[in-house]
Protein backbone atom coordinates (compact mmCIF):
# COMPACT_ATOMS: atom_id res chain seq x y z
CA UNK A 1 0.00 0.00 0.00
CA UNK A 2 2.81 2.41 0.80
CA UNK A 3 4.44 1.74 -2.57
CA UNK A 4 1.14 2.38 -4.35
CA UNK A 5 0.60 5.69 -2.55
CA UNK A 6 4.16 6.93 -3.10
CA UNK A 7 4.28 6.00 -6.78
CA UNK A 8 2.13 8.96 -8.02
CA UNK A 9 4.21 11.32 -5.85
CA UNK A 10 7.46 10.21 -7.50
CA UNK A 11 5.90 10.53 -10.94
CA UNK A 12 4.52 13.98 -10.20
CA UNK A 13 7.93 15.15 -8.97
CA UNK A 14 9.37 14.07 -12.31
CA UNK A 15 6.66 16.06 -14.09
CA UNK A 16 7.55 19.20 -12.12
CA UNK A 17 11.25 18.91 -12.95
CA UNK A 18 10.54 18.28 -16.65
CA UNK A 19 8.05 21.18 -16.79
CA UNK A 20 10.52 23.67 -15.31
CA UNK A 21 13.41 22.61 -17.57
CA UNK A 22 11.33 22.63 -20.75
CA UNK A 23 9.80 26.01 -19.87
CA UNK A 24 13.28 27.52 -19.62
CA UNK A 25 14.30 25.94 -22.94
CA UNK A 26 11.21 27.35 -24.68
CA UNK A 27 11.83 30.79 -23.20
CA UNK A 28 15.34 30.66 -24.65
CA UNK A 29 13.93 29.66 -28.04
CA UNK A 30 11.48 32.59 -27.97
CA UNK A 31 14.25 35.00 -26.92
CA UNK A 32 16.39 33.85 -29.84
CA UNK A 33 13.65 33.97 -32.49
CA UNK A 34 11.04 36.50 -31.36
CA UNK A 35 8.37 34.13 -32.76
CA UNK A 36 4.89 34.56 -31.28
CA UNK A 37 4.16 30.92 -32.17
CA UNK A 38 7.11 29.82 -30.03
CA UNK A 39 5.90 32.24 -27.35
CA UNK A 40 2.62 30.31 -27.55
CA UNK A 41 4.50 27.14 -26.65
CA UNK A 42 6.32 28.87 -23.80
CA UNK A 43 3.09 30.29 -22.36
CA UNK A 44 1.52 26.84 -22.35
CA UNK A 45 4.56 25.57 -20.50
CA UNK A 46 3.96 28.09 -17.71
CA UNK A 47 0.73 26.18 -17.17
CA UNK A 48 2.73 22.94 -16.98
CA UNK A 49 4.91 24.42 -14.26
CA UNK A 50 2.04 25.82 -12.15
CA UNK A 51 -0.10 22.72 -12.64
CA UNK A 52 2.87 20.52 -11.81
CA UNK A 53 3.33 22.09 -8.40
CA UNK A 54 -0.43 22.07 -7.71
CA UNK A 55 -0.57 18.44 -8.77
CA UNK A 56 2.38 17.53 -6.55
CA UNK A 57 0.64 19.06 -3.55
CA UNK A 58 -2.61 17.26 -4.38
CA UNK A 59 -1.06 13.78 -4.75
CA UNK A 60 0.81 14.24 -1.47
CA UNK A 61 -2.45 15.24 0.21
CA UNK A 62 -4.48 12.48 -1.44
CA UNK A 63 -1.98 9.85 -0.25
CA UNK A 64 -2.75 10.62 3.39
CA UNK A 65 -4.85 8.00 5.15
CA UNK A 66 -8.47 8.73 5.94
CA UNK A 67 -9.16 10.37 9.26
CA UNK A 68 -12.07 11.51 11.42
CA UNK A 69 -12.69 14.60 9.28
CA UNK A 70 -12.22 12.73 5.98
CA UNK A 71 -13.71 9.24 6.44
CA UNK A 72 -13.37 8.47 2.72
CA UNK A 73 -9.79 9.74 2.47
CA UNK A 74 -8.38 12.75 0.61
CA UNK A 75 -8.47 11.44 -2.95
CA UNK A 76 -11.03 13.98 -4.18
CA UNK A 77 -8.39 16.72 -4.05
CA UNK A 78 -6.86 15.22 -7.20
CA UNK A 79 -10.02 15.99 -9.15
CA UNK A 80 -9.92 19.58 -7.89
CA UNK A 81 -6.26 19.91 -8.87
CA UNK A 82 -6.98 18.47 -12.30
CA UNK A 83 -9.84 20.96 -12.79
CA UNK A 84 -7.51 23.86 -11.89
CA UNK A 85 -5.01 22.60 -14.46
CA UNK A 86 -7.77 22.49 -17.09
CA UNK A 87 -8.73 26.10 -16.29
CA UNK A 88 -5.10 27.23 -16.53
CA UNK A 89 -4.70 25.48 -19.88
CA UNK A 90 -7.81 27.23 -21.23
CA UNK A 91 -6.59 30.58 -19.90
CA UNK A 92 -3.24 30.07 -21.65
CA UNK A 93 -5.12 29.41 -24.89
CA UNK A 94 -6.99 32.72 -24.56
CA UNK A 95 -3.75 34.62 -23.90
CA UNK A 96 -2.22 33.01 -26.99
CA UNK A 97 -5.19 34.16 -29.11
CA UNK A 98 -4.63 37.73 -27.93
CA UNK A 99 -0.90 37.59 -28.68
CA UNK A 100 -1.45 36.06 -32.13
CA UNK A 101 -4.01 38.66 -33.17
CA UNK A 102 -1.79 41.46 -31.86
CA UNK A 103 1.12 40.07 -33.90
CA UNK A 104 -1.03 39.98 -37.03
CA UNK A 105 -1.80 43.67 -36.60
CA UNK A 106 1.72 44.65 -35.51
CA UNK A 107 4.15 42.08 -37.00
CA UNK A 108 7.74 42.03 -35.80
CA UNK A 109 11.03 40.71 -37.13
CA UNK A 110 11.87 37.03 -36.74
CA UNK A 111 15.45 35.84 -36.27
CA UNK A 112 17.55 32.72 -35.61
CA UNK A 113 14.66 30.44 -36.53
CA UNK A 114 16.95 27.47 -37.13
CA UNK A 115 18.30 27.55 -33.54
CA UNK A 116 14.80 28.01 -32.18
CA UNK A 117 13.55 25.00 -34.16
CA UNK A 118 16.23 22.73 -32.71
CA UNK A 119 15.37 23.75 -29.15
CA UNK A 120 11.62 23.39 -29.66
CA UNK A 121 11.98 20.03 -31.40
CA UNK A 122 13.96 18.75 -28.42
CA UNK A 123 11.21 19.79 -26.02
CA UNK A 124 8.61 18.03 -28.19
CA UNK A 125 10.44 14.70 -27.98
CA UNK A 126 10.90 14.95 -24.20
CA UNK A 127 7.28 16.03 -23.71
CA UNK A 128 5.88 13.08 -25.62
CA UNK A 129 8.01 10.46 -23.89
CA UNK A 130 7.27 11.78 -20.39
CA UNK A 131 3.58 12.43 -21.21
CA UNK A 132 3.00 8.94 -22.60
CA UNK A 133 4.63 7.30 -19.59
CA UNK A 134 2.69 9.57 -17.23
CA UNK A 135 -0.71 8.71 -18.77
CA UNK A 136 0.02 4.96 -18.66
CA UNK A 137 1.17 5.17 -15.05
CA UNK A 138 -1.79 7.39 -14.12
CA UNK A 139 -4.23 4.86 -15.60
CA UNK A 140 -2.49 2.07 -13.71
CA UNK A 141 -2.83 3.79 -10.32
CA UNK A 142 -6.06 5.63 -11.27
CA UNK A 143 -4.64 9.11 -10.63
CA UNK A 144 -6.58 11.95 -12.36
CA UNK A 145 -3.68 14.34 -11.77
CA UNK A 146 -1.14 12.11 -13.52
CA UNK A 147 -3.53 11.35 -16.39
CA UNK A 148 -4.42 15.01 -17.00
CA UNK A 149 -0.78 16.05 -16.64
CA UNK A 150 0.34 13.40 -19.12
CA UNK A 151 -2.41 14.27 -21.58
CA UNK A 152 -1.39 17.91 -21.35
CA UNK A 153 2.24 17.06 -22.13
CA UNK A 154 1.21 14.96 -25.14
CA UNK A 155 -1.05 17.75 -26.40
CA UNK A 156 1.85 20.13 -25.88
CA UNK A 157 3.90 17.84 -28.14
CA UNK A 158 1.34 17.98 -30.95
CA UNK A 159 1.03 21.77 -30.73
CA UNK A 160 4.83 22.07 -30.73
CA UNK A 161 5.06 19.97 -33.90
CA UNK A 162 2.48 22.24 -35.53
CA UNK A 163 4.44 25.30 -34.53
CA UNK A 164 7.61 23.74 -35.95
CA UNK A 165 5.82 23.23 -39.27
CA UNK A 166 4.73 26.86 -39.16
CA UNK A 167 8.27 28.08 -38.50
CA UNK A 168 9.58 25.93 -41.36
CA UNK A 169 7.01 27.47 -43.71
CA UNK A 170 8.08 30.95 -42.61
CA UNK A 171 11.70 30.07 -43.39
CA UNK A 172 10.74 28.70 -46.82
CA UNK A 173 8.27 31.41 -47.86
CA UNK A 174 9.21 34.47 -45.84
CA UNK A 175 5.52 35.02 -44.99
CA UNK A 176 5.52 36.32 -41.40
CA UNK A 177 1.74 36.07 -40.95
CA UNK A 178 2.08 32.24 -40.86
CA UNK A 179 3.57 32.69 -37.37
CA UNK A 180 0.35 34.19 -35.99
CA UNK A 181 -1.94 31.80 -37.87
CA UNK A 182 -0.08 28.79 -36.46
CA UNK A 183 -0.43 30.24 -32.98
CA UNK A 184 -4.18 30.79 -33.47
CA UNK A 185 -4.80 27.25 -34.71
CA UNK A 186 -3.06 25.62 -31.80
CA UNK A 187 -4.58 27.99 -29.24
CA UNK A 188 -7.96 26.43 -30.00
CA UNK A 189 -6.48 22.93 -29.62
CA UNK A 190 -5.11 23.99 -26.24
CA UNK A 191 -8.48 25.39 -25.12
CA UNK A 192 -10.25 22.18 -26.17
CA UNK A 193 -7.74 20.11 -24.18
CA UNK A 194 -8.44 22.29 -21.14
CA UNK A 195 -12.18 21.76 -21.57
CA UNK A 196 -11.82 17.96 -21.67
CA UNK A 197 -9.72 17.94 -18.50
CA UNK A 198 -12.24 20.19 -16.70
CA UNK A 199 -15.14 18.00 -17.84
CA UNK A 200 -13.54 14.81 -16.53
CA UNK A 201 -12.56 16.46 -13.24
CA UNK A 202 -16.05 17.82 -12.61
CA UNK A 203 -17.55 14.37 -13.25
CA UNK A 204 -15.25 12.96 -10.54
CA UNK A 205 -16.08 15.73 -8.08
CA UNK A 206 -19.81 15.20 -8.71
CA UNK A 207 -19.46 11.41 -8.27
CA UNK A 208 -20.62 10.76 -11.81
CA UNK A 209 -21.02 7.06 -12.42
CA UNK A 210 -17.88 5.48 -13.87
CA UNK A 211 -19.39 3.08 -16.38
CA UNK A 212 -16.09 1.48 -17.32
CA UNK A 213 -15.37 0.44 -13.71
CA UNK A 214 -18.89 -0.92 -13.19
CA UNK A 215 -18.60 -2.91 -16.42
CA UNK A 216 -15.26 -4.26 -15.21
CA UNK A 217 -16.94 -5.31 -11.95
CA UNK A 218 -19.80 -6.94 -13.87
CA UNK A 219 -17.34 -8.99 -15.90
CA UNK A 220 -15.53 -10.07 -12.74
CA UNK A 221 -18.79 -11.15 -11.08
CA UNK A 222 -19.99 -13.14 -14.07
CA UNK A 223 -16.60 -14.86 -14.43
CA UNK A 224 -16.35 -15.82 -10.75
CA UNK A 225 -20.00 -16.42 -9.87
CA UNK A 226 -20.74 -18.66 -6.89
CA UNK A 227 -24.07 -20.47 -6.59
CA UNK A 228 -24.57 -19.01 -3.12
CA UNK A 229 -24.50 -15.47 -4.58
CA UNK A 230 -28.07 -15.65 -5.79
CA UNK A 231 -28.12 -12.06 -6.98
CA UNK A 232 -26.24 -8.75 -6.91
CA UNK A 233 -28.00 -5.44 -7.52
CA UNK A 234 -28.17 -1.74 -6.57
CA UNK A 235 -24.44 -1.33 -7.22
CA UNK A 236 -22.88 2.13 -6.89
CA UNK A 237 -19.22 3.03 -7.35
CA UNK A 238 -17.53 6.25 -6.18
CA UNK A 239 -14.05 6.97 -7.48
CA UNK A 240 -11.76 8.56 -4.88
CA UNK A 241 -8.84 9.06 -7.28
CA UNK A 242 -7.22 5.67 -6.93
CA UNK A 243 -9.60 4.05 -4.45
CA UNK A 244 -13.10 2.80 -5.16
CA UNK A 245 -15.97 2.89 -2.69
CA UNK A 246 -18.49 0.25 -3.77
CA UNK A 247 -22.01 -0.25 -2.42
CA UNK A 248 -24.16 -3.18 -3.48
CA UNK A 249 -26.86 -5.58 -2.34
CA UNK A 250 -26.03 -9.30 -2.20
CA UNK A 251 -28.95 -11.74 -2.20
CA UNK A 252 -28.42 -15.00 -0.29
CA UNK A 253 -30.72 -17.75 1.00
CA UNK A 254 -33.14 -16.14 3.42
CA UNK A 255 -32.88 -18.85 6.07
CA UNK A 256 -29.11 -19.01 6.66
CA UNK A 257 -27.67 -17.47 9.83
CA UNK A 258 -25.71 -14.24 10.14
CA UNK A 259 -22.31 -15.96 10.25
CA UNK A 260 -23.01 -17.91 7.05
CA UNK A 261 -24.21 -14.76 5.27
CA UNK A 262 -21.13 -12.88 6.44
CA UNK A 263 -18.86 -15.64 5.09
CA UNK A 264 -20.50 -15.33 1.66
CA UNK A 265 -20.02 -11.55 1.79
CA UNK A 266 -16.34 -12.05 2.66
CA UNK A 267 -15.86 -14.25 -0.41
CA UNK A 268 -17.29 -11.47 -2.55
CA UNK A 269 -15.22 -8.69 -1.02
CA UNK A 270 -12.01 -10.76 -1.00
CA UNK A 271 -12.38 -11.29 -4.73
CA UNK A 272 -12.54 -7.52 -5.30
CA UNK A 273 -9.72 -6.73 -2.89
CA UNK A 274 -7.50 -9.08 -4.87
CA UNK A 275 -8.59 -7.74 -8.27
CA UNK A 276 -8.18 -4.07 -7.33
CA UNK A 277 -4.99 -4.61 -5.34
CA UNK A 278 -6.70 -3.56 -2.08
CA UNK A 279 -7.68 -0.19 -3.66
CA UNK A 280 -11.31 -0.69 -2.76
CA UNK A 281 -13.68 -0.62 0.19
CA UNK A 282 -17.06 -2.33 0.27
CA UNK A 283 -20.38 -1.71 1.94
CA UNK A 284 -22.47 -4.79 1.21
CA UNK A 285 -26.11 -5.03 2.21
CA UNK A 286 -27.32 -8.61 2.62
CA UNK A 287 -30.77 -9.43 1.20
CA UNK A 288 -32.73 -12.62 1.76
CA UNK A 289 -34.06 -14.31 -1.37
CA UNK A 290 -37.75 -14.31 -2.29
CA UNK A 291 -39.80 -17.19 -3.68
CA UNK A 292 -39.85 -16.05 -7.32
CA UNK A 293 -36.03 -16.08 -7.36
CA UNK A 294 -35.95 -19.86 -7.02
CA UNK A 295 -35.73 -20.21 -10.82
CA UNK A 296 -32.38 -18.31 -10.89
CA UNK A 297 -30.95 -19.94 -7.75
CA UNK A 298 -28.50 -22.81 -8.37
CA UNK A 299 -27.97 -23.70 -4.70
CA UNK A 300 -28.17 -27.48 -4.38
CA UNK A 301 -30.29 -29.31 -1.82
CA UNK A 302 -32.25 -26.20 -0.87
CA UNK A 303 -34.98 -27.22 1.58
CA UNK A 304 -37.07 -24.10 0.78
CA UNK A 305 -37.05 -24.41 -3.01
CA UNK A 306 -40.44 -23.79 -4.66
CA UNK A 307 -39.36 -23.92 -8.31
CA UNK A 308 -36.67 -25.70 -10.30
CA UNK A 309 -33.52 -23.82 -11.28
CA UNK A 310 -33.86 -22.57 -14.89
CA UNK A 311 -30.71 -20.50 -15.38
CA UNK A 312 -28.60 -17.69 -13.99
CA UNK A 313 -29.34 -14.07 -14.61
CA UNK A 314 -26.43 -12.62 -16.60
CA UNK A 315 -25.42 -9.47 -14.78
CA UNK A 316 -25.05 -6.42 -16.99
CA UNK A 317 -24.31 -2.77 -16.38
CA UNK A 318 -28.00 -1.97 -16.84
CA UNK A 319 -29.44 -4.54 -14.43
CA UNK A 320 -26.76 -4.51 -11.74
CA UNK A 321 -27.29 -0.79 -10.98
CA UNK A 322 -31.04 -1.31 -10.65
CA UNK A 323 -32.42 -1.19 -7.11
CA UNK A 324 -34.54 -4.29 -7.66
CA UNK A 325 -34.03 -7.98 -7.02
CA UNK A 326 -33.68 -9.97 -10.22
CA UNK A 327 -35.78 -12.91 -11.30
CA UNK A 328 -36.79 -14.46 -14.61
CA UNK A 329 -38.97 -12.18 -16.75
CA UNK A 330 -38.30 -9.23 -14.44
CA UNK A 331 -37.69 -5.86 -16.09
CA UNK A 332 -34.58 -5.39 -13.94
CA UNK A 333 -33.13 -8.61 -15.32
CA UNK A 334 -33.45 -7.34 -18.84
CA UNK A 335 -35.17 -10.50 -19.99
Amino acid sequence: MTTFKNSPIRMQRLLVVVAVVLFLVKLLAWFLTGSVAILTDALESTVNVVAGFIGLYSVILSSKPRDKEHPYGHGKVEFLSSAIEGLLISLAGLIIIYEAINNLIHPHELKQLDAGMILIATTAVVNYIVGHYCVKHGEKVNSPVLISGGQHLKTDTYSTLGILIGVMLIMLTGLKWIDSVAALVFSFIIIFTGYKIIRKSVSGIMDESDQSIIREIVGLLNANRKNEWIDVHNMRVINYAGFYHIDCHLTVRHYINVNEAHALMDELTDMFYTHFNSRVEFFVHIDGCIEKQCSICAVENCSKRREDFQGHITWTYENIISNSKHYLNSKAAGL
